[in-house]
């Protein structure tokens, strides 16, 4: 069982607000282009934001020729700059890594001791659930979110975003 997160730096830097996390069986180009057309893209896209680029580690499920390549087809379509971190630098993708330290902790752990899963599906629902409680509820003491929940700095954040969109845009 492979599960593909999607977290994301809200503006300001430093701050993570995770869009959402799917449980999949394998781990592809096709699964990881999912998540982004299942969760990122239309979470983004309510919060009236739009995603102009994307920071990924270097794994085959990310890398690839666009010709050939779902996830790197799905960016091209999407018009999405693909960034990938340094070759064995997981400190390039410190806030995914510490995000991975969170849920595991916080969820898995104490999730599989609680409860015998009986379906992905049902894995899903209690993860989908945590990360509401992760994203709205639990508040982060961060650099940038300093006591506030991910939302609350994502929604602090957007003047920023748009700031630098306009700029980008001039």
């Amino acid at each position: 069982m492979n599960i593909n997160e999607s977290k994301f730096s809200a503006a300001p830097p430093d701050d993570q607000f995770s869009t959402g996390a799917n449980i999949y069986t394998t781990k592809t180009p096709i699964t990881a282009a999912d998540l982004l057309n299942d969760q990122v893209l239309p979470f983004f896209a309510q919060q009236g934001m739009g995603l102009i680029r994307i920071l990924t580690d270097r794994g085959t499920e990310y890398c690839g020729k666009p010709e050939t390549h779902d996830y790197q087809l799905y960016l091209a379509l999407n018009d999405i700059e693909h960034t990938k971190t340094k070759a064995n630098h997981p400190q390039t993708n410190g806030i995914c890594e510490r995000f991975h330290k969170t849920i595991l902790q916080e969820f898995y752990q104490v999730a599989f001791r609680r409860k015998i899963y009986r379906s992905i599906e049902e894995l899903q629902i209690d993860l989908d659930d945590w990360l509401h409680y992760y994203n709205h509820d639990r508040t982060h003491q961060g650099k940038m979110c300093c006591g506030r929940t991910p939302i609350q700095t994502l929604i602090d954040g957007k003047e920023v975003w748009h700031d630098k969109i306009t700029a980008l845009n001039n």
